[in-house]
């Protein structure tokens, strides 16, 4: 096909007219192109190149040879030259000479636009005969041959990566990304620097890139790379334009890239090496052509063997071994192939570093490859990957048996033993994560990390109840670790009872402070255990039902399997079972209900390890929502045999039980009574449950009638491990649950304040209260002598007082009166008695007469009324005179309630009001 082509300078009058015109134009050429073409064909002359040129000067302005797109589509390729002088003697002349390529059209043989620099076809005058000369090929100058390219790459080494960049930018987004503009002194220069762009570019995108070697004007050129001089008009700090200027002594900030471009990094790298052969090669994807300059030797950076790496990984399936085996080598051999630290141990912070990316891609490699290839061949990217894994904490990949040779396994072992153990040894590390990698790795390499395992399963056993241990004492971690040093922590005392050196008998029974049962319950779980100053610390009546369980369904994720790598360990690696086993066990042992929460469901294979009881209670029954049985009761037989062990021979295991099943609750007086007796006294003093049964007792509530049979039990069978506050404690329960039977005796009240107020330490606010209520209800429902009476308002014990007020107004006390005549005699006779005695009881007496009886006796029948006054009549004519004054209504019955000591001096007598309340009134009880 003959393409289109044009001449184009200024010429002497003629057909066409005078001045710049085209002076030759190939035949069927339309007027549409010659106009286009006239905008684009332009040369303006640098402004300090000389204004009137001698011939060699000539040669010295800079060529604009432009590759420009038309409008239909079509592309232009001319070269523009400065002349001089035209036919006139005027200078500002010069020639142009253009060619057009319809749309899809190509240069001879396919050849590049930019190989068409400078050579003979183009002309720098007319054609004698106004006919351009037919061209079917270019003869490339010598200025773009490979070596010249290649000099000049190296020439512009620290430009080169920013330049391809920009040029991916521009390519891949050409309507929003920038035009490049290039400052070289020469044009010719750039004419090079197109030439590298159309080399790592794909074929069809190098033929439609449109360039310009020179302007004098950028903000008027269309093209994509655009040539100025120094001297040109300046765009540096336009934004619709990437700059560079090569003049200057090093690249500026503003020439590199805005991030980091490997693919334009590795075109830099492969021109340098000398290797533009490569990009015929591969496709424009960067991790192909990564692989190809590794193939050839092309030295590249951490990103560029991460591409190559990531490549790799997604073609294996595809590659020839032999293609693999020398990307395995050249991989290896890399720039980063060494990953040493500062010492054998040493760790750095590379989470910025293209590093990072490079460590995980040959790792996904080293997994693909690992069985396919010969071992000779991974056993170097094992090293490799292994190498860094451990000296700068990246994820350790999981090796064969087979992933390495015999020698490299040796020197592994002596290179990365100290690394290695000093890993597994850092207390930073997740101990379920890094830690436990790196032991399997030492174990691949035979190094001995035996000492180091108590610890590692310290932590691990930590991790595995919730505590990571940041938050946990010394002590604390101490233990665990001896206990993980031991292999079963179920014989140690101090984490399931009292603690190395103390007996069951010291401290008199006194409790740890970190038992479970001193620590106040979660919401919801019902009684706490009463405090040294005798309150509660949780609400008596949020106590659970004697049916209710313990051991609840957590659906919290705690309770879920263990992580993979923790059950292959504990699966492959035996000491370390033992040892994880061993501190688990310590730690189930002192925390039941937090050890079930977090380890039941997790898959621990315990169910064979009869040496760790704690823990397989906590595994096997941990999760158990009901389990066998209706109570509580029988689910603590079920837990305790889960234990493996019977609790006579381990009463530790005692302890574990009742923690998983009551879980921060305490026993109810049944409960407690039934533990105590058929498992015996002995077996809770051993086991240091004794104290849980003390405090089930304590801190019951009232409504609880079994309290006191528990606590004649629990001091028949402690008589002398009791404290004196305990002891009074117990001794108030047993006499309340004896009141109203034949083993009441006599002396209740001062028998009462004289156990109270004798105790060496307060008694529990729960004791004093069930104890009052017992004696107020006894003085009150029942004929009560008047000695005990007596005693009640000599003493005048304020809350004893404000019991047996409330035990007057309970309902109970008001329908018996209601329906009991000779009662309501005998609460006259008991309420109107010891006037005068003190204070307190007077108001209290004078409360009950008025708020509680009269409202009564004024609604009797008059056969009831004359009941009781037949019953007052009885017991003496002044009661029965009494009664009846009391009753009278009007000024003689106020007057007589004065005399009698209701109400107050200075207030009148209260109106009687319908019902047993009356409303307040200043001054006056209500």
């Amino acid at each position: 096909m003959t393409l289109t082509q044009l001449h184009y300078t200024s010429a002497p009058p003629g057909p066409d007219g005078s001045g710049f015109r085209f002076t030759a134009v190939s035949p069927g050429a339309p007027q549409g192109l010659l106009r286009e073409a006239e905008q684009l064909i332009g040369y303006e002359p640098p402004r300090d190149f000389p204004s009137r040129p001698d011939a060699e000067q000539l040669k010295t302005f800079p060529r604009a040879f432009s590759y420009s797109e038309l409008a239909d589509g079509a592309m232009l390729l001319s070269r523009s030259v400065y002349i001089g002088a035209d036919y006139s003697g005027r200078w500002g002349n010069f020639h142009a000479h253009a060619l057009h390529l319809p749309p899809g059209a190509r240069l001879p043989d396919g050849a590049l636009p930019i190989t068409a620099w400078e050579s003979p076809r183009w002309g720098d005058t007319t054609p004698a005969d106004g006919r351009p000369e037919v061209i079917d090929r270019f003869e490339p100058s010598g200025l773009l041959r490979k070596d010249g390219l290649v000099s000049f790459a190296l020439s512009r080494s620290d430009r080169l990566a920013a330049f391809f960049a920009d040029l991916r930018a521009m390519t891949e987004a050409p309507d929003t990304a920038g035009q490049i503009v290039l400052v070289e002194h020469d044009s010719a220069d750039v004419a090079q620097w197109v030439a590298l762009a159309c080399t790592v570019l794909p074929r069809e995108q190098a033929h439609r890139l449109t360039f310009t070697t020179y302007t004098r004007r950028p903000q008027q050129a269309r093209q994509q790379i655009i040539g100025v001089l120094p001297s040109s008009e300046t765009v540096a700090h336009d934004h619709r334009y990437r700059v560079h200027d090569c003049t200057a002594r090093s690249a500026p900030a503003t020439a590199a890239p805005p991030e980091f471009d490997t693919w334009a990094e590795l075109c830099a790298r492969i021109w340098c090496a000398g290797r533009p052969d490569l990009f015929r090669d591969a496709s424009a994807l960067t991790g192909q052509l990564a692989v190809v300059a590794l193939e050839a030797g092309v030295e590249l950076d951490a990103a560029g063997r991460t591409a190559a790496a990531r490549w790799a990984v997604e073609h294996a399936g595809t590659l020839a071994d032999d293609t693999l085996t020398a990307l395995v080598g050249a991989l290896c051999e890399g720039e980063g192939a060494e990953y040493a630290g500062s010492g054998p141990g040493a760790r750095t912070d590379t989470s910025s570093s293209p590093a990072d990316g490079e460590r995980a891609a040959l790792a996904a490699l080293l997994d693909r490859l690992d069985g396919r290839l010969p071992a000779v061949v991974t056993a170097r990217l094992a090293a490799r990957v292994l190498v860094s894994a451990v000296r700068e904490g990246g994820p350790m990949p999981a090796l064969r048996a087979g992933s390495l040779t015999a020698q490299a396994q040796a020197e592994l072992a002596r290179e990365l033993a100290p690394a290695l153990r000093a890993g597994i040894a850092d207390k930073r590390e997740a101990a379920t994560g890094r830690s436990l990698a790196l032991l399997r790795t030492a174990d691949l390499l035979d190094i001995d990390c035996q000492d180091l395992l108590p610890e590692l399963a310290g932590r691990l056993a930590r991790g595995l109840v919730g505590l990571d241990g940041h938050g946990l004492d010394a002590s604390a971690g101490k233990a665990d670790e001896d206990a993980a040093r031991q292999g079963a922590g179920h014989g140690a005392m101090g984490a399931a009872g009292y603690g190395e050196g103390r007996s069951p008998n010291d401290g008199a029974g006194r409790g740890s402070v970190d038992a479970w049962w001193s620590q106040p319950p979660a919401a919801g779980t019902g009684r706490a255990r009463a405090d040294g100053s005798g309150r509660q610390t949780a609400d008596r009546g949020d106590r659970r039902s004697a049916d209710s369980t313990a051991i609840s369904a957590d659906t919290s994720p705690a309770q879920a399997p263990l992580p993979s790598a923790l059950r292959d360990a504990v699966h492959e690696h035996p000491a370390l079972r033992t040892a994880l086993f061993g501190a688990l066990n310590a730690l189930a042992a002192a925390d039941p209900q937090g050890a079930a929460r977090r380890l039941a469901g997790s898959g621990l294979p315990v169910e064979s390890q009869t040496a760790f009881p704690h823990l397989r209670m906590c595994v096997l029954a941990g999760g158990s929502v009901t389990g066998p049985g209706g109570d509580r009761l029988s689910r603590f037989h079920w837990v305790l045999r889960r234990a493996g062990v019977s609790p006579h021979a381990d009463t530790a295991v005692l302890r574990t039980a009742l923690g998983l099943v009551w879980s921060g609750d305490l026993p109810t007086g049944q409960e407690a009574s039934l533990l105590l007796s058929q498992l015996g006294s002995d077996i809770h003093r051993t086991a240091g449950t004794r104290d849980i049964l003390i405090e089930a007792a304590l801190a019951a509530p009232p409504d609880d009638h079994d309290v006191p049979a528990l606590a004649a039990d629990l001091l028949r069978c402690f008589p002398t491990e009791l404290r004196p506050g305990q002891r009074a404690a117990l001794l108030l329960l047993e006499f309340a649950g004896l009141l109203g039977t034949e083993g009441e005796g006599e002396r209740w009240v001062d028998r009462a304040l004289a156990l109270r107020d004798g105790a060496a330490e307060p008694v529990p606010e729960t004791v004093v209260e069930r104890v009052f209520d017992a004696l107020a209800q006894r003085l009150v429902l029942e004929p009560a002598p008047e000695a005990e009476l007596y005693a009640l308002a000599k003493a005048a014990e304020p809350r004893l007082l404000v019991a047996y007020e409330r035990a007057g107004r309970s309902d109970r006390v008001g329908n018996r009166l209601r329906t009991v005549p000779s009662y309501v005699a005998d609460c006259f006779g008991a309420w109107n008695a010891f006037t005068g005695t003190r204070p307190e009881w007077d108001e209290t007496r004078t409360a009950l007469l008025t708020k509680v009886l009269r409202p009564i006796v004024r609604a009797l029948p008059a056969e009831d009324v004359t009941a009781v006054e037949q019953a007052l009549g009885h017991a003496g004519r002044g009661r029965l005179d009494a009664f009846r004054a009391w009753n009278r209504p009007g000024t003689l019955g106020r007057l007589a309630g004065r005399l009698s000591g209701r109400g107050r001096r200075g207030t009148d007598p209260p109106q009687v009001w319908p019902g047993d309340v009356e409303p307040p009134t200043e001054g006056r009880r209500r």
